[in-house]
């Protein structure tokens, strides 16, 4: 599978065009994540399937509960910084867009978390809708406004364009998560503002590094792997579905192990902190239905 290849929205047609603005629909953010631009570049056809048998999942109640719970999680563990608009050294218009691109991100971490351990599970052989709870929230429609309107569409500086100023912390950010090269998503967003990123990145990372984090990350893990378990509806990824359905092999194999590789590794660290991020910018989401 080539992760280099991307599907950008503006550059989808068709039925493609259409998916990618019911994911955005559903995700309630602005943005198609590079998971799914990388998919459907490579295997279009499986990817679509695929939408088709994860969609559901976000669209209960239940996630909702599981979506707050999992924000509640991590920032109930971790005391991150918190700035005022007038502490971020930005012009009102530059700390409005910085808040308006990092609810996104915050929007879509619960979504992402549920969607990598979901498809993995899926598709490798773990438990899936295994411990389905007798209770209206499974199956009860997701609360409309919830998370609705957030965000905005997030650009990004190119990996081999971060501002020199900053070359210290992305080194710092990349040892920590375990990335060898390349930078998430989120950070070449915050290097757009490269000052408030080295001062973000020197107030949290002791607090990333501390045991307050490592209990964030096992409790939001719990909220995810709870809800994956108890979903009302199991989606046909397994390798067996897939093959009956006609798929080929090969697809069907790179698909699993990109969802397998993404929910693990380095990913496992950064989804959790996005909604630190946010917090630090009154930019998060709501805690409780």
């Amino acid at each position: 599978m080539d992760t280099s290849l991307e599907l950008h929205a503006t550059d989808a047609t068709g039925w493609r065009a259409g998916m990618y603005d019911d994911i955005r629909h559903t995700f309630r953010a602005p943005v198609v994540n590079w998971i799914w631009r990388t998919a459907t570049a490579n295997h279009p056809e499986f990817t679509r399937y695929l939408w088709g048998q994860v969609k559901p999942a976000f669209e209960t109640r239940a996630f909702a509960e599981a979506s707050v719970a999992y924000r509640d999680a991590v920032r109930s563990a971790v005391d991150g910084p918190r700035y005022r608009p007038g502490d971020l050294a930005l012009a009102p218009a530059e700390a409005r867009e910085l808040r308006g691109q990092i609810g996104t991100f915050d929007a879509v971490a619960p979504r992402l978390g549920v969607l990598f351990e979901l498809v993995d599970r899926a598709m490798n052989g773990g438990d899936v809708a295994t411990a389905v709870p007798d209770d209206q929230a499974a199956t009860e429609p997701y609360p409309a406004g919830l998370d609705a309107d957030r965000g905005l569409d997030p650009s990004m500086v190119a990996v081999d364009a971060v501002p020199e100023s900053a070359a210290a912390t992305v080194a710092s950010i990349r040892e920590f998560h375990g990335f060898d090269e390349g930078l998430p998503s989120v950070y070449r967003c915050l290097a757009q503002w490269p000052g408030f990123l080295d001062r973000l990145w020197d107030d949290l990372e002791p607090a990333l590094r501390s045991d307050d984090f490592e209990a964030a990350l096992a409790d939001a893990s719990a909220v995810v792997g709870e809800y994956v378990e108890g979903l009302a509806y199991r989606p046909a990824l397994s390798r067996e579905a897939a093959l009956a359905a006609g798929f080929d092999g090969d697809a069907v194999d790179d698909i699993a192990g990109l969802f397998a590789e993404f929910n693990g590794g380095p990913v496992e660290t950064v989804i959790p902190a996005l909604p630190l991020f946010a917090d630090a910018v009154g930019a998060s989401g709501r805690r409780r239905l």
